[in-house]
């Protein structure tokens, strides 16, 4: 399976619609602190916008929605995996990425079969508190030899600067956050972004 190299997340739909004109093919919708009923229509709305553009809608967190939207893809945190139903999100067809920061949770990651595996912060990231500091290069060259085929995705500080360093070194997919919400032209530089990962 080849997923698109670029890989950009955002907390609303409003910035979805901003990239997936833009050629946009993979996208992560990670919203926090929502109502449920609120998240349900994002979500609704993110994968019919998806669709429309023929590209791809990973669900961050919400794995019941996700199944019950008809979600293709989900993402999983080390917590989520604490309470997600996997045997149900297998059931409904849904593929699965799964965070790693440590051998540890690599270990339980890989015992799940997924379908990628991010691996982050590579960078020091300003996106949220974390207990691990940056992995650095040589972490992804290492995670990238120990996942053999399964896709590895690095996030975490990323920058169109950096991405060209984080493929050489073995990452699949590189994620983006803050260095295209907080760019004073997010389209242009989303435009880089698809240049660099082409």
């Amino acid at each position: 399976m080849t997923l698109p190299r670029f890989y950009p997340v955002f907390d609303t739909v409003d910035w979805m619609a901003r990239a997936l004109p833009l050629g946009v093919k993979l996208v992560q919708l990670r919203i926090k602190e929502r109502d449920s009923d609120a998240l349900r229509l994002d979500i609704r709305a993110g994968l019919a916008l998806a669709r429309q553009h023929g590209a791809a809608m990973v669900v961050n967190d919400y794995w019941q929605l996700a199944i019950d939207e008809g979600a293709d893809w989900l993402h999983l945190g080390q917590e989520d995996l604490d309470e997600a139903d996997l045997p149900a999100i297998r059931r409904a067809g849904v593929r699965l990425g799964i965070s790693t920061h440590d051998h540890a949770e690599l270990e339980r990651a890989l015992a799940l079969a997924p379908d990628y595996i991010a691996l982050g912060p590579v960078y020091p990231t300003i996106l949220k508190q974390m207990k691990w500091h940056q992995q650095g290069l040589e972490r992804v060259a290492e995670w990238k030899r120990l996942l053999g085929d399964i896709p590895l995705c690095a996030i975490g500080g990323m920058s169109v600067e950096r991405a060209a360093g984080a493929f050489a070194a073995g990452a699949d997919i590189v994620a983006a956050v803050t260095d295209i919400t907080l760019n004073p032209d997010p389209e242009a530089r989303m435009r880089d972004w698809l240049a660099v990962c082409a």
